[in-house]
């Protein structure tokens, strides 16, 4: 398999956070993918696509359990 981006041949499976937002929370779920070593480009099989639906799914329904991981700061319009 050859990059569709860069057209390099180093493709290696790795585990990449995803991230899905749930109003106005930021989720990393952790899913194994498919990523060009050379430029990034990310290839999404269709168990990882269903895992990030589930997970996504989860978080609405508040059935999955999270931790804290950092803090988000929004710098204030006009400053």
């Amino acid at each position: 398999m050859k990059c569709v981006i860069c057209h390099s041949p180093s493709i290696e499976q790795k585990t990449v956070n995803e991230q899905i937002w749930v109003g106005e929370d930021l989720a990393l779920i952790p899913v194994e993918v498919l990523v060009c070593a050379n430029c990034g480009e990310r290839y999404y099989d269709r168990r990882a696509m269903r895992q990030l639906e589930e997970a996504e799914q989860a978080l609405k329904d508040r059935r999955l359990q999270v931790e804290t991981a950092g803090r988000v700061l929004r710098v204030m319009a006009g400053v």
